[in-house]
């Protein structure tokens, strides 16, 4: 390849690279064009210089060229969890308790108490709602604010400290919902709970907080009569959704708007989130007809003073209930059970340490008096497991019925 041939080549890498060079130059310039007249369009529209119009509208099929440009379009949001509250929000209430009390100075004063409550029946003219016991304790007066913002008297079908539950009733003229009322035996953890009801009062009245179902077993110690020993042990389902003071009554309601749950209390302490429960509503639906009946709930009745063993110092473990080593836990009868009672027939004595109900553990009075109410019906035989003077016994006890505490 001679000079003349070397240079050619160099003069067409020359055409070749400058050429390339306008393409790309052109590619950007065009680029940088689109993004300006993207950026101006608005300003242009405005300014009358081009139309902007509905795609599919007449102004648009007139002028085609006005279906280049996309149109904001409005968008109706629905989802399952919208439609599980309207079905449902207008059946919640809100209960107002007035208690009337002396001071130290013999001076009357008013308090108020504020807390919710699910609307689950109306018929013939009356409707009746479901809460919490520890929401109307104690108070003078019980009122109910329904959604149309009407406030009316409630009556107090039944109540009963143990299961927190009580039924009120009051006129039905003016109630527009009842809540479906589902099953919490098929629940599963991990799936959607909705919480509705007044946190904090009225002012916040009927909201809604979302999470799921965190566990299906729980139990809750309770000391109803606040003398450190456990009185009942009241199952419930564990829940993240928010529930605060207020809530107290209001419905856990499932993705389809069907309440499983009454929201009975929250773990509150420092660094602690997301721990709310609520009373299983097939736990409920045991007890509401014994509330509107009897206006207490009626529990099969053994008749003795029960007392924790693991209260009792270690001490009179050996020495006074001559107990086994291998006994950790059960009831001690504290008194003399009457003669007439089930205990007292069953021959039954102060100190005998009940440790098994019809070959059930029972660790303790909690324990004891929930196999009784949920387990037990009156006349019904019950075979009770006892140990006296270091020796293990059996016996059998008829049930009466619980004496009425009215």
């Amino acid at each position: 390849m001679g000079f003349y041939d070397d240079m050619a080549q160099v003069e067409r890498k020359k055409r070749s690279n400058g050429i390339g060079r306008l393409v790309m130059t052109s590619i950007t310039s065009a680029a940088i064009g689109g993004m300006v007249v993207l950026l101006m369009l608005p300003s242009l529209s405005k300014s009358g210089y081009i139309s902007m119009v509905e795609p599919g509208t007449a102004n648009a099929m007139s002028n085609p060229a006005a279906n280049l440009f996309a149109q904001p379009v409005s968008v109706e949001v629905t989802s399952a969890t919208v439609d599980a509250v309207e079905k449902t929000e207008d059946a919640v209430v809100g209960i107002i308790n007035t208690r009337r009390v002396v001071n130290w100075f013999n001076e009357e004063q008013v308090q108020r108490g504020e807390g919710s409550g699910v609307i689950f029946e109306n018929k013939n003219g009356k409707a009746h709602i479901i809460t919490n016991n520890h929401v109307i304790s104690g108070g003078s007066k019980i009122q109910v604010a329904l959604p149309n913002g009407d406030t009316v008297d409630a009556k107090v079908l039944g109540a009963d400290p143990f299961t927190d539950l009580a039924v009120l009733e009051i006129d039905g003229s003016k109630v527009k919902k009842v809540a479906e009322l589902g099953d919490s035996g098929t629940l599963k953890v991990g799936e959607p709970a909705i919480a509705i009801g007044n946190p904090l009062g009225l002012e916040f009245s009927r909201t809604v907080t979302q999470g799921i179902i965190s566990s299906l077993n729980r139990s809750m110690p309770v000391d109803i009569n606040e003398d450190g020993q456990d009185d009942w042990e009241l199952d419930v389902l564990q829940t993240d959704a928010a529930i605060n003071p207020g809530n107290s009554g209001g419905a856990l309601v499932n993705i389809k708007g069907q309440v499983i749950g009454i929201n009975t209390m929250k773990i509150s302490k420092t660094g602690v989130e997301g721990l709310g429960f609520a009373i299983p509503i097939n736990d409920v639906k045991k007890i509401v007809g014994d509330l509107m009946q009897y206006g207490e709930l009626k529990r099969a009745y053994l008749g003795i003073e029960p007392y924790n063993l693991t209260s009792v110092p270690r001490y009179h473990w050996k020495e006074t209930l001559n107990l086994p080593n291998d006994v950790k836990a059960g009831v001690v009868i504290s008194k003399q059970p009457g003669r007439f009672s089930p205990a007292g027939k069953a021959d039954l004595r102060q100190y005998d340490v009940i440790v098994k109900l019809d070959g059930k553990d029972i660790d303790n009075g909690a324990q004891l008096r929930k196999y009784l109410t949920l387990n037990k019906k009156p006349g019904e035989k019950m075979e009770v497991t006892f140990y006296r003077d270091g020796f293990m016994k059996t016996t059998t006890v008829t049930l009466e019925n619980q004496p009425s505490s009215n």
